[in-house]
């Protein structure tokens, strides 16, 4: 199956996916790419716009994952650095929906949507809430539990044993938020189960 991987980060959804498939992996950071370079060596990879590349090359892919940005529909943002951190406030980055209503309306193959659950009510109602993330697909995903990741309290060495991933040989800005963005790899496996099946 050829896979589109958007807005990869370290991979955190596709560890677990073995190397049966035809992966290439968008990411628009190259200190970030490196590291899902080293983990995943046979997988394409492009330093890049993932917004723009699902708008050309989206017909090219049997799969496409997209994670777009989240950190603008965050609760956490907005309930506790807005109101209690003095953080900005922002608009909610739209490309989120558009990437849904995008892949609802053109795309051909099976394709999912991950994103963290927002402050506000979903313009669009999700497939299915999975561990903190809503999930709006085209296939059927069924329930399943998760161990709970504390991921607002985790340090470093809690995320990179939760996932799997040591990050201690690699210069990163910030090695938690990486880890913080990271799909569960379990996570990831248990999806790419249930579009198999």
């Amino acid at each position: 199956m050829k896979i589109l991987n958007l807005y990869a980060g370290i991979g955190g959804n596709r560890k677990l996916w073995g190397d049966g498939h035809d992966v290439s992996a968008i990411e628009n950071d190259m200190d970030i790419m490196r590291v899902y370079t080293d983990m995943f060596p046979k997988d394409k990879f492009g330093v890049q716009d993932a917004h723009e590349f699902l708008l050309k090359h989206y017909n090219k892919f049997d799969f496409i994952w997209s994670s777009p940005p989240c950190q603008t529909h965050s609760s956490f943002r907005q309930n506790i650095c807005v109101r209690f951190r003095g953080t900005e406030v922002a608009y909610p980055d739209m490309r989120l929906y558009q990437e849904i209503i995008f892949l609802q309306n053109n795309f051909k193959g099976k394709w999912i949507v991950e994103n963290v659950k927002p402050y506000y009510k979903p313009l669009i109602e999700p497939t299915i809430e999975l561990q903190r993330h809503l999930f709006w697909s085209n296939f059927p995903i069924k329930q399943k539990e998760f161990n709970k990741d504390k991921i607002r309290t985790a340090q470093i060495p809690d995320l990179q044993k939760l996932h799997g991933f040591d990050l201690s040989e690699y210069k990163l800005k910030n090695k938690r938020q990486i880890l913080r963005n990271c799909v569960l790899p379990e996570l990831g496996k248990h999806i790419l189960e249930e579009l198999i099946n």
